[in-house]
């Protein structure tokens, strides 16, 4: 039962130094989003526009300590994940999640966008075994359903097969977002039995950073208002799909997606 008061939702998230992507992406949408955003630090990296340049990861017990903290006295209404890094913190984060009363959406985080590994190949099989069964909604991209299940996706008819292998792992919806696929930017959320296609035009933007991440907090957030997952889901790619029109430059590579473009948008 979501309370009168402002929603809490957490994020478990790297931080980006940048700040396009990671828990500041996440913190600022669901401060867009209206809900109060908290968040555990499971990684720490030096980031900007062209790239990562170094990342470390925080012990487990930090970690988990920053949860327990956040959930024993505030409690949550819905939790995020992104950037874990190792199979350690996979199944440290998995086992919260799994005790906590909460919709979970799990973003499974395996490269930046620049191409730079944010997860460790050994914990791969940790993030299938251990952190999708907890989830209440999978978003991976085509390149995370290619590392995760080996199925690789080069068309839209594709993404059937995708979302039927990710399910396999156990989460009990799967977002497959299609937008590295020509065209219309399409993505395919199912739990395996009702389909939902969610389309938006492609925006000739290259600005797009945090994207995933985005995404991502913007559906947590939605879920924590009470939404459904169809619902919520739809929400976020509204937001999303504006968010990425009106990303800017940023340094000198790619530029992060604007999650205050609604507060532009309406002065």
């Amino acid at each position: 039962m979501i309370p009168d008061a402002i929603p809490n939702v957490l994020t478990v998230a790297g931080s980006d130094s940048g700040g396009g992507a990671g828990i500041q992406a996440d913190l600022k949408t669901m401060l867009a989003l209206g809900v109060h955003g908290m968040s555990v630090v499971t990684a720490v990296t030096a980031q900007n526009s062209l790239g990562v340049q170094g990342a470390w990861e925080l012990p487990v017990e930090a970690v988990r300590a920053q949860y327990r903290s956040v959930v024993d006295d505030i409690g949550v209404h819905a939790v995020k994940t992104g950037m874990l890094a190792s199979a350690e913190l996979v199944e440290a984060v998995a086992d919260l999640l799994a005790g906590t009363d909460a919709p979970a959406v799990v973003d499974p985080v395996g490269v930046s966008k620049h191409g730079d590994p944010l997860l460790a190949a050994s914990a791969l099989d940790s993030v299938r075994t251990k952190l999708l069964p907890v989830a209440t909604v999978a978003t991976p991209n085509l390149d995370e359903v290619a590392q995760l299940t080996g199925v690789r996706v080069e068309s839209e008819e594709e993404l059937r097969r995708a979302a039927a292998a990710v399910l396999a792992y156990g989460p009990r919806w799967v977002l497959i977002k299609g937008g590295h696929l020509p065209g219309d930017a399409v993505d395919l959320l199912t739990d395996g039995s009702e389909e939902h296609w969610l389309r938006a035009p492609r925006h000739d933007n290259r600005h797009t950073h945090g994207t995933g991440c985005t995404l991502a907090s913007a559906i947590a957030s939605e879920l924590a208002k009470g939404r459904s997952v169809p619902e919520a889901v739809t929400a976020a790619k509204e937001y999303v799909t504006g968010a990425v029109a009106a990303g800017f430059a940023l340094g000198g590579g790619i530029g992060p997606v604007d999650h205050g473009w609604r507060f532009r948008a309406g002065s």
